[in-house]
């Protein structure tokens, strides 16, 4: 407003003093010849483009808060030139023109500085601080060896139901290893249309059907989802391998033609396509990508999503790997890395963390989905709250390709970096689902690391998934998360399967046993890490008592 007066006043004063040889040139031009009469007229046309000129410089000034100095140079007696441009960059035309001394108050070097001033101190005001925003699990969903519902997946957990069987989608006779946790039964009907099911790698499929499923076990009916913002609304799932049966597949066809191809074979094998394809079936337009670490893969994926509602870039995220790689070339590759069990006589036996006997890891297939929602969000459309995400962390040995480090430092950086995050004493934790894949190195390394942090708490139960339905590889970081907040619904946490022998040195009573057992969980820890440790991820902690619950929606 102050700058606005001081504009008109500016352009008034200008107009008064300038323009006074013009007025004097009007009163006059009747007493004049023709000709002098031609030299006034083009005398006064000058001058009123000259004073147009010099109005325009004033106002652009004032509106654009510009130094003054850049049009104007004023000298010692009073008097100043303005210099304006017309036309474009590339040819500009300058016009000088020389004015009478005016008054030391119009000038407008001096009432560029009144303009500015106001700008400045708005400038340094402050956005006050705003609380951060809290994030709970609303929903889950799962395709697994042992369950396609997230309720029948954890009972069979509970009652020690191995899902490792021989493999029967392909013929394995001549492999090594002849086993893996292997979905028989799945079926896409009313989740998948069925165009694409015939088209798509069964990665995505699992990972399509799994997150419609966590969005109708957290009460998201149409007429609910309607009334979502869904550009505030995103999906972050991930996988570690991608679809390497259609791609595959296109390499086969390659051999014949290129004509041969699956036209949707590079889209159907990239990783982010499943998250792609699940939000174009929603409509969610919030954050939308995958992140691919191996088996990691999860844990990224889930406390990038949680990031993403804490910063308030989005109120609900769908998160979770998906892997699907029990396929000829999948088999294949990780027998050449001699990683696999070749327990092929006895296939329920196979897969056995923490025990003496164990071979190496079982392949698995699957995916694990949450639907992760601000915490008001969540109360507002009353949805039933599982557990609240309270933090986590990640961090890389840095040391070796498939070796842990001898001193399990990653491990415990990330543990303590973990805790520091989500500001929580680590007396409180006292359940671990562990990564314990059933390799002879990583299960060792990782339960000396897990004794370091925790090793003071006499509560602390440790326990494995894959001890029943095998490697996940992308999906066993959401796979597992769904047991661990399972466990923190029921109570129960489930057995170790196959640990008869425990590895010297390691505290049997730490380990959960053979049988269920019952337990108060206060905070849980989902830890995980690629096959022989390559990288390490920690996912902390979910947590939900009846207290805490209490707590948040009063």
């Amino acid at each position: 407003m102050a700058s606005s007066l001081v504009c008109s006043w500016l352009t008034a004063a200008c107009m008064s003093i300038s323009c006074e040889d013009s007025s004097i040139s009007m009163l006059s031009y009747s007493s004049t010849t023709a000709s002098s009469s031609r030299r006034r007229k083009r005398a006064f046309v000058k001058c009123a483009l000259s004073e147009l000129s010099s109005i325009r410089n004033l106002v652009n000034s004032c509106l654009a808060f510009e130094p003054c100095d850049r049009f104007c140079k004023s000298s010692s007696n009073g008097v100043f030139s303005s210099e304006i441009s017309i036309g474009d960059g590339s040819g500009n035309i300058c016009l000088h023109h020389r004015r009478k001394k005016v008054p030391r108050a119009a000038r407008s070097g001096e009432a560029m500085s009144i303009a500015v001033q106001p700008s400045m101190e708005a400038a340094v005001k402050k956005k006050p601080p705003t609380k951060q925003r809290r994030v709970v699990v609303t929903g889950m969903g799962v395709e697994t060896p042992i369950g396609h519902d997230p309720d029948v997946f954890y009972s069979n957990l509970l009652e020690g139901v191995s899902g490792i069987t021989e493999i029967e989608a392909f013929d394995c006779s001549q492999y090594p290893t002849r086993i893996a946790g292997e979905i028989k039964s799945f079926l896409t009907d009313g989740w998948v249309a069925p165009k694409l099911s015939k088209r798509m790698d069964r990665f995505m499929l699992y990972m399509l059907t799994a997150g419609k499923k966590a969005l109708a076990n957290s009460g998201i009916t149409e007429e609910v989802m309607n009334e979502l913002d869904k550009t505030r609304c995103g999906v972050l799932i991930g996988s570690a391998m991608g679809g390497m049966k259609v791609f595959n597949d296109a390499i086969e066809a390659l051999r014949i033609s290129y004509r041969k191809m699956n036209p949707f074979c590079v889209p159907f094998a990239t990783t982010n396509m499943g998250s792609a394809v699940l939000a174009m079936d929603l409509g969610w337009m919030g954050p939308n990508y995958s992140i691919s670490t191996a088996c990691a893969t999860s844990n990224f994926c889930i406390l990038n999503a949680a990031n993403h509602i804490i910063r308030g870039e989005a109120d609900m995220m769908l998160c979770g790997g998906s892997d699907a790689a029990i396929i000829p070339i999948g088999l294949g590759g990780f027998v050449a890395c001699r990683a696999l069990s070749q327990r092929n006589s006895d296939p329920t036996k196979a897969s056995r963390p923490w025990d003496t006997n164990r071979d190496g890891f079982v392949m698995g297939e699957g995916a694990g989905v949450l639907l992760l929602e601000e915490l008001e969000h969540a109360k507002k459309r009353g949805a039933n709250i599982y557990a609240e995400f309270l933090g986590g962390s990640f961090t890389c040995d840095a040391y070796h390709m498939t070796e842990p480090h001898p001193e399990g430092t990653g491990i415990i950086l990330c543990i303590e970096k973990a805790l520091a995050q989500s500001g929580v004493p680590k007396e409180d934790v006292n359940y671990i689902n562990a990564h314990a894949t059933s390799t002879p190195a990583g299960d060792l390394k990782e339960y000396q690391a897990l004794v370091h942090c925790f090793g003071q708490n006499s509560e602390l139960r440790v326990n494995s998934t894959k001890s029943m339905i095998g490697h996940l590889l992308g999906a066993a970081g959401a796979v597992e998360a769904v047991a661990t907040v399972q466990a923190i619904r029921t109570g129960w946490v489930h057995p170790n399967i196959n640990l008869e022998n425990p590895d010297n040195g390691v505290d049997i009573n730490m380990l959960v046993g053979p049988k269920k057992e019952r337990l108060d969980i206060k905070i849980t820890f989902v830890r995980f890490e690629l096959a022989k440790n390559f990288c390490r991820s920690f996912l902390g902690h979910f947590t939900m008592l009846n207290l805490v619950l209490n707590e948040m929606i009063a």
